[in-house]
């Protein structure tokens, strides 16, 4: 018992020693490594969640209008609910349509709504008041003419993707090509920063629409191969430019959202087959530059498509939505094992009630935490229905159980 005692003390007196910033505590979490307390993440904010504050009194009108992931009004944000750091936070590679399709109201509608064409290509719904996902009436996408037509001249590779984007340099932004990237080759920040290397198939989703996707695939399967390959190939070489340019990242981070509350929204064994080598093309480039941690970002049901992304090198679920369907990274550990790890997966809706949920959520995820290789974060941005108070006493209580 004493030699047990004493092997305790001396690890926390150890880990006390560390004095790490947020920025290593990260890594050491994800990479099982010893840290010396949990860094407490977030994954933003609806902007009408922003704005309800403001109005309460908690924020300035300014600091509302300013936040965006990971610039610096965030990082204020930040400190005032008492969160360590946003994990959404990294450099962003142009990999959308570019450019977009111009914003354009084609029809008002008696009841103040109205049809507009967005910049990916889509006409849908908008109606006053209202928030989320607008409704899609129809896809300027048919077929292989609009294709060559419409979008393919806007996916083509281009090294300004990656010069005019904007890098987080500690209090301002400041583009790729004005400095910014010879901020990051000092690796001189002590806030964490990623390497966003952009999404393989959910976009295209986006501007063929879930129904024009699946019809697709099969009535032509070569022009299908062809957008998968174009929008895979910016993807790569925005990765290799950012990555040879001597920057230093702490993560590499994909974006999908191709799921729903009961699975994926593409067939898992056409993902497998058509995407898969993709992933596996950027993450071994991606690995060939030191980075280890590879994650990726994906609402609703994920498990099927779970050990497609591990086997190409993704090896970071997030936001892992707890959802109707109670997502959790204990059964994908049970699956298989340490080599995946896991950022999110708490329960956001618990904010909207009271001390005692929050509580009772924090109590939930303290035996999640002991698997390792895991950062709890809330499951999406915070939404408009999240109390300043409520999330203010959640961070309390996670400085508190972690510490």
């Amino acid at each position: 018992m004493t030699a047990h005692l004493n092997a305790s003390n001396v690890l926390t007196a150890y880990l006390k020693d560390l004095a790490m910033n947020n920025r290593q505590r990260v890594m050491a979490v994800l990479k099982y490594q010893p840290y010396d307390r949990l860094p407490i993440a977030h994954f933003g904010f609806w902007n009408e969640t922003l704005d309800k504050w403001a109005d309460e009194g908690h924020l300035t009108a300014q600091e509302a209008r300013d936040w965006a992931d990971g610039n610096p009004t965030d990082a204020i944000i930040s400190e005032k609910l008492g969160f360590d750091l946003n994990y959404y936070s990294a450099f962003h590679v142009h990999t959308h349509l570019r450019p977009g399709f111009d914003y354009q109201v084609i029809e008002e509608l008696p009841d103040g709504g109205r049809k507009v064409l967005n910049s990916e290509g889509v006409i849908v719904l908008e109606i006053p008041g209202a928030t989320g996902i607008p409704t899609e009436i129809e896809h300027l996408f048919k077929g292989r003419r609009e294709w060559e037509e419409l979008f393919k001249p806007k996916l083509q590779w281009d090294p300004e993707r990656v010069t005019h984007a904007w890098v987080r340099v500690n209090d301002h932004m400041q583009r790729w090509d004005q400095g910014g990237v010879e901020f990051l080759r000092a690796d001189t920040r002590d806030y964490l920063y990623g390497l966003h290397c952009g999404s393989l198939y959910g976009n295209i989703r986006n501007f063929l629409g879930v129904t024009g996707s699946a019809f697709l695939m099969v009535d032509d399967e070569p022009l299908f191969d062809e957008i998968i390959n174009t929008v895979a190939e910016i993807c790569y070489q925005g990765t290799k430019m950012a990555l040879e340019s001597g920057a230093k990242f702490d993560f590499a981070h994909f974006w999908e959202d191709i799921c729903f509350n009961t699975g994926p929204l593409i067939n898992p064994r056409v993902f497998r087959s058509k995407v898969g080598p993709h992933y596996k093309r950027i993450t071994e480039l991606i690995n060939s530059y030191g980075i280890e941690i590879v994650s990726l970002d994906c609402d609703g049901k994920i498990d099927a498509l779970v050990p497609i992304w591990l086997e190409n090198g993704v090896n970071t679920m997030f936001p892992i939505e707890v959802g109707t369907w109670h997502a959790s990274i204990a059964p994908w550990r049970e699956l298989y094992g340490k080599a995946l790890r896991g950022v999110g997966g708490m329960d956001k809706k618990v904010f909207a009630y009271d001390y005692a949920a929050i509580d009772a959520e924090v109590e939930r995820l303290k035996a999640l935490v002991d698997l390792g290789g895991y950062l709890p974060c809330p499951d999406h941005r915070l939404p408009p229905d999240a109390k300043w108070e409520n999330v203010q006493h959640y961070c309390d209580r996670m400085h508190r159980a972690f510490a």
